[in-house]
């Protein structure tokens, strides 16, 4: 199966469901910060991430977010950062 990039990002309210949510997405994470974080997913990855995420989420207090990015995009720092130096490669053990 192929894996596509995402972005999620959530916003939580409550400190225990907010660190619940970041022990989940740091599973499939490849780098990120705060509650924003980047993740190569299959298919089946995408929907158990979606599915833990759902059953931490309180929809009428929080906020969760999936977008995939398009691969051909050429990566833009804003401000004083930096680009990522991440290698064309990445293990899953």
């Amino acid at each position: 199966m192929a894996r596509k990039l995402f972005l999620i990002l959530y916003d939580i309210s409550c400190p225990r469901r907010l660190a619940q949510a970041l022990h989940a997405v740091r599973e499939h994470a490849t780098g990120g910060q705060k509650s924003v974080h980047e993740c190569f997913l299959d298919a089946a990855e995408l929907r158990a991430l979606r599915q833990a995420l759902r059953a931490i989420v309180d929809p009428g207090e929080d906020s969760l977010l999936f977008i995939r990015l398009d691969p051909r995009m050429k990566p833009r720092a804003l401000g004083i950062a930096r680009p990522p130096t991440d290698p064309a490669f990445f293990y899953v053990g």
